[in-house]
């Protein structure tokens, strides 16, 4: 009797990609799984879990040969929640409605020095390694939150996927550094330390910051809305006057 030929390997892959559910799981046990790694190092700065399941979905996608489209089309309900908690950060900014009257202008303040500094950091670094203007436009924007980023870096020439991956590396480094510099600067204030974080670090930053109290979260938030804002306003005409 002939036996029956087992699913080759075309179909086994068709499975993977289509699988229901599927990368939704995985991505939250890689994050799940980064997050316990990061506890028992101490909080170790280069174990971040972003960092670290970002790392891991890599090695699964090219270990199963899996193309980034075909993950997002089944992991894209973490991208519509995104932006349901983007706009849940209204909730814990109302809250400190009052405190936001109070200081208002030395918050403007800061949004202008830190949303300047993001800016021309990244000009100055770029005109020092000798980048292209493309290459150099691409990482101009890396303050703010990646959809912002990515469209301003499209619309100034630059290279909207490069955006995209110096916007997290900056998040990430920039959730690492902000607190222990605030730390060496003395300053322990939740209102500060949130609102730098969500200048330097955006979106990783404003999480953070989450982590320390809702007072440092919601000023986190407060700060990257605004600085997505400001420096949509500001980048077309930075560059202009940046020499070429």
């Amino acid at each position: 009797m002939e036996l029956l030929n087992p699913l080759d390997s075309d179909a086994m892959l068709l499975a993977l990609r289509t699988a229901p559910f599927l990368w939704l799981g995985v991505t939250a046990a890689c994050y799940l799984l980064a997050e316990r790694l990061y506890e028992r190092s101490g909080q170790f700065a280069l174990l971040h879990p972003v960092l670290v399941s970002i790392a891991l979905l890599m090695g699964i996608l090219k270990a199963s040969a899996v193309s980034y489209a075909d993950y997002f089309q089944g992991a894209q309900l973490y991208h519509w929640l995104l932006g349901t908690a983007t706009v849940a950060l209204a909730v814990p900014l109302f809250d400190n409605l009052q405190r936001v009257r109070t200081l208002l202008w030395p918050l403007l303040l800061a949004l202008l020095v830190g949303g300047l500094a993001g800016m021309l950091t990244a000009l100055l670094f770029g005109k020092l390694f000798g980048l292209s203007p493309q290459v150099l436009v691409s990482f101009v924007p890396k303050s703010v939150t990646t959809p912002i980023a990515m469209a301003l870096s499209q619309h100034a020439g630059g290279l909207p996927a490069l955006t995209a991956n110096v916007v997290i590396l900056t998040g990430i480094l920039g959730a690492m550094a902000v607190l222990p510099l605030l730390r060496l600067a003395r300053i322990d204030s939740d209102i500060a330390g949130g609102f730098a974080l969500g200048i330097a670090a955006h979106g990783v930053g404003t999480a953070r910051a989450f982590q320390l109290s809702p007072t440092a979260g919601a000023f986190a938030g407060l700060a990257m809305g605004l600085n997505g804002v400001f420096t949509s306003l500001t980048l077309p005409a930075l560059l202009r006057l940046w020499p070429a």
